[in-house]
């Protein structure tokens, strides 16, 4: 089984039925299956109020705490031995958790694996990054080499991240800071073992007024911005004197 996770606040109606869509439209290999594990942040039930019936939704909630902390607690729930990231706005594209089930279990040393993005912009325009690594493995310590040299931007996007459920709950779960925390997950799990990056576009990545502070300049403020890094890194540079 494949765990996708979806932490949701104050969704967007559209955009989460479009999210469901896009997971349901999925084909996977014989013998897997998907679960949705939609974590609200917060107790309203409007997740569940927006989507259909299915026994494949695990519908969750919990106290106000933030996208970390609920990604965590979907985590707790998960059963399949892979999760894969879906932000609430965020559309898949068709075959990607059956690459991602590809990437990793056809491959030992392989434990995660992210996929190219085009952002999707409130006109329905689909723009592209420059700079993706070449489709392939990823060696421990790329990612993390990257981010350094290029003032902390990585060269994989890690909404698109799917990951060994073993793995991501070693490194305990999606890092537990405002924000970046799907990038210290990343770079924990780039730092120990070898990943797979799929030049296959995998996710449409919306970008709209309604998006969260990831998109605005919250996200940036200097002093929690630098403390974030700070911390990321540093739990980087103390796994990797593990390896």
């Amino acid at each position: 089984m494949i765990s996708v996770i979806t932490p949701v606040h104050s969704p967007e109606p559209g955009h989460l039925t479009e999210a469901y869509r896009s997971l349901a439209a999925q084909e996977l290999p014989d013998g897997w299956a998907w679960e949705w594990l939609v974590q609200e942040d917060g107790r309203t039930g409007v997740a569940e109020e927006l989507l259909p019936s299915d026994e494949r939704i695990s519908h969750g909630s919990g106290r106000h705490g933030g996208v970390a902390i609920t990604r965590n607690l979907a985590l707790s729930r998960a059963r399949g031995e892979l999760v894969k990231n879906l932000d609430q706005d965020d559309v898949l594209m068709p075959g990607v958790l059956a690459r991602d089930i590809a990437a990793i279990t056809g491959n030992d040393r392989v434990r995660w694996t992210t996929s190219r993005v085009l952002d999707l912009l409130p006109d329905g325009e689909l723009v592209g990054f420059d700079g993706d690594p070449p489709h392939g493995p990823l060696e421990p310590g790329v990612v993390l080499d990257h981010w350094r040299r290029n003032d902390f931007r990585l060269p994989v996007h890690p909404t698109t991240l799917c990951i060994e459920r073993d793995l991501a709950v070693m490194l305990g779960g999606w890092m537990a800071v405002p924000g970046s925390d799907d990038t210290g997950l990343l770079i924990a799990a780039s730092v120990l073992t070898p990943g797979f990056f799929d030049a296959t576009v995998g996710l449409h990545y919306r970008k709209w007024p309604g998006q969260g502070s990831a998109a605005g300049s919250e996200h940036y403020e200097t002093v929690e911005w630098n403390a974030r890094m700070k911390l990321i890194d540093e739990r980087a540079a103390a796994l990797q004197s593990l390896t």
